[in-house]
Parts: C-alpha cells; structure tokens; sequence
C-alpha cells in the first residue's frame, strides 16, 4: 500500500509545507489525478507552475505521474492559476493542475487539480488518496509537450476587455507568478503600467503576496498617490485573486469589489444574478436589490463558487478573500479581474463616488475563537442547539450565517487552523451589540475573545 498524508488534502486544494508534500506525494496525487481524468475517458491534461522554488521538481513529479497514467501531458511551465484553467478548458478536455502555494508562506506549496472543466474540491479531492493507498492507478504510455499558452490567453482576454481610453496603472505582483505576465497584459490593453515587484522570486523578498491584507498594500498606495494613477491592482502569489487600490488611495475590501462589478453587470444586463461568500457583507445583497437583480449567499471556496456560477448562470460571483469569476469568463481570474475595473473606469466610473454611493454598515473584525475539537463539529452542535431570538433566518450551507433585518452573524469552522471564524455587522452600533450578544450566547461555553 501507498503512503500518503491526508492532511495534504484540504477543502479546495492540496496545500501544505514542502517537508510534508514532497515529490513523491506529487508523484502520486499525478498517478491518482490521472487515473481519475482516464477513467473519465480523458486523454489530455495541462500541468502549469507558480515561482516557488519547490515548484518545477514538484510539477515535474506531477508530470511524470500523469505520463504513468498513460495521458497526454501539456507543460505549462510557469503560469498562473487561471491561465492553467484556461488551457484546461480550451485545450485538455477541462483536466489540468497547477502547482502552487498561492499566497502561503515560501515554504508551502499546493496544487490546484481540475477535471473535466470543474475544479476538484471536497471528497472527490480526498477520493485521490483513496486511490493512492490502495495504488489502483490506471497504467498507459504517455507523452509530454511544453505549450505557451500565455499569448492565447492574453489575447482572448483582451478580446473581451477593450478600454475605451488609455489609463496609468499600477499593479502589484507581489514577486508571485503575475509578474512574468500582468505588466505585458495590461500594457496590451493600451495602459501605461508601472509595475512593483514584477520578479518571480519565490522568496518573496518585498511582502506577502496576499491582496486583501491592508499591510501588503502599502507600496501599492503610496505609487498611486506619488504617480497619480487612475487605479493600483494587487495579486496573490498564483494570480487568481484581486486588490484594489482606488486614486484616493483607499482599499476596496473583496465583496465591495464584487459590488462594483455587480453594478457594472447589471447595468448591462437588467435582473442578473450575483453570488457572494457567507463572509460578505449583508451589502451586497441589499445592493443587488437596490439595482434589480437577484442575489444569494453561497459557500466559501473557489471550487463551489465556479460550481454555482455555472449552475445558476449568475453575471459574476465574488468572496471576501478577492476570488471573482464572471460567467462569461467561467473561472476566477484576479487578472481578468483587474481588466474588467479598468474597463469600468475607462466608462467613466469614478471607484470612490461609487464606493460612497453604496449601503454603509459597521461590522466587527474578524474574531477567531480556539477550539480543541473538530470546528465543523462544534458549528454543527451550536446550529442545533442555539436560539438566536431576534434573527429572521439562517443559513447552513458553509457554517452559521444568522441572518437579522438589520445585519448579520457568521460562526464557520475554518478549514486550515483549529479555530471558529466569527463576522458581525449591522446597521449601526446598537444592533451589532445585540447581534454581538446572540452569538456569544450561542458559542458558549467557548470563551469570546476580549481583545
């Protein structure tokens, strides 16, 4: 029997430290991934890399598993996360990975794995270790052939994003994979970009490559106020996720970014229907409103956001963490992204009216509560057991959201560390205070943190 640790399968991805996914368990998941696509009756399958120095012996492992398996292997080489899903979907029968540790620290690494155009997640993800410990591989003669699907990428995306002026942009890579393909990108948009930390290093030598943390987009800020630039975009280490930075140097949280796009979209298209994570803020459904659509609050995680867009044939999905995917584009894609703000601001947009424009509300910062046992175990006994006595709903499909007239709570299990994740907001202090109480009644007798 095959060993494999099965905690390198989490929720969306394998993701862990490289003592822990080594190329012999990249090896494996390639033989397990392969088997999988085969048994589909696939034949084709893209492999792409990200620029963390664990990375090409990790994709070649990958690689060489999936040639076990008898499939006919693309190499990418070094590609973001979303130009892997785009040569999968238009190139190897939707089947594809990608080899990277997104916007973890330089000693992690993970791969991203799609089959048949849907990206694997949940237990068809922890099945691959089924089939490792029980080495039921399928066995063919493969073949490997390198493919640079960066400029049918780049076309196809600027296709579909036309400007209609010129604009200064700066974007911030973050020294993750973006660097070796936004600056060109946007430049072939017509913009004039000023690019920060444009080198793949997989060191990350400047800041972490996480967009939606305010401390990383420090330099971003002070390039558009001393450059005077219409907007700075950020990326995480992989590519498929966006942060913004606004003229006036303001940080656009991830679901007001889905706002943004939500009013573009259905300014385009009357009565649409926009997805957001249960982290969210209550705005956005009350946005949505406000300009006709439809909304609906769906699990956190880029696998059940790509399911549910398709399912529900909504105009754009969003999180809180930046992940956006436009249904004509099909996947998350912090680039296309990116294209799609700039578009909105060549219309005429102004980001910061905009902004202003939507409903305010005050929320709490995210509080994590440690817990000794399983979390989703602990979420699943408070939602059974609870009352929350002013709230008009709730919903389960990813933890607790306890839905109020007049705002929100969220206990979710976090599926990386031991602890419950908690958000609150409302409409001003007063209701945040009751909703506060509610939920701290509910999450006893685990202790509220004080601080």
């Amino acid at each position: 029997m095959a060993r494999i640790d099965r905690t390198l399968f989490k929720a969306y991805d394998v993701r862990s430290t490289v003592d822990k996914l080594t190329p012999q368990a990249a090896y494996l998941i390639g033989r397990a991934a392969g088997t999988m696509a085969v048994r589909a009756g696939h034949k084709r399958f893209s492999v792409g890399r990200d620029g963390r120095l664990s990375s090409p012996e990790l994709a070649a492992q990958l690689i060489r598993g999936l040639q076990e398996g008898g499939l006919q292997v693309l190499d990418l080489g070094l590609a973001a996360t979303p130009m892997m899903y785009f040569a999968a979907l238009y190139r190897t029968d939707g089947c594809g990975a990608v080899v990277t540790g997104s916007h973890n620290p330089p000693n992690y690494n993970g791969i991203k794995i799609m089959d048949g155009g849907v990206t694997v997640g949940d237990e068809k993800l922890a099945s691959l270790a089924d089939l490792i410990e029980a080495e039921d591989f399928a066995t063919g003669t493969g073949s490997v052939a390198t493919l640079d699907i960066t400029p049918d990428y780049l076309t196809d995306l600027c296709a579909q994003n036309q400007l209609k002026r010129p604009l200064n942009v700066v974007i911030d890579c973050g020294n993750g994979v973006t660097g070796a393909m936004a600056p060109e990108l946007y430049k072939m948009l017509g913009c004039n970009v000023t690019g920060l930390f444009t080198e793949v290093d997989g060191h990350f030598p400047n800041h972490h490559p996480d967009p939606q943390v305010a401390a990383n987009l420090v330099d971003l800020q002070a390039e558009v106020a001393r450059s005077g630039a219409d907007v700075g975009l950020a990326f995480d280490g992989d590519g498929d996720r966006l942060g913004v930075v606004t003229k006036s140097g303001r940080i656009v949280p991830g679901d007001k970014i889905l706002m943004l796009f939500a009013k573009a979209e259905l300014d385009q298209q009357p009565g649409g229907h926009i997805l957001y994570d249960v982290k969210s803020s209550r705005a956005v459904s009350v946005w949505v409103q406000q300009l006709g659509g439809t909304s609906e609050a769906i699990a956190t995680g880029h696998t059940h956001m790509k399911k549910r867009l398709k399912e529900t044939n909504a105009l754009v999905a969003g999180e809180l963490s930046g992940h956006l995917a436009f249904g004509q584009w099909k996947f998350d894609d912090g680039m296309y992204a990116g294209a799609r703000i700039l578009q909105m601001i060549a219309a005429g947009t102004d980001l910061d009216a905009l902004l202003d424009s939507m409903p305010q509300f005050v929320s709490s910062p995210e509080i994590q509560v440690p817990v000794s046992e399983d979390g989703h175990a602990v979420v699943a006994r408070i939602a059974q057991s609870a009352t929350f006595p002013t709230s008009t709903s709730l919903i389960t499909i990813d933890g607790l959201r306890i839905e109020y007239a007049d705002g929100f709570g969220l206990i979710r299990a976090s599926n990386t560390t031991p602890v419950l994740t908690l958000r609150l907001e409302a409409e001003n202090d007063a209701a945040l205070a009751r909703i506060r109480g509610e939920v701290k009644t509910a999450i006893a007798p685990l202790p509220w943190p004080e601080h």
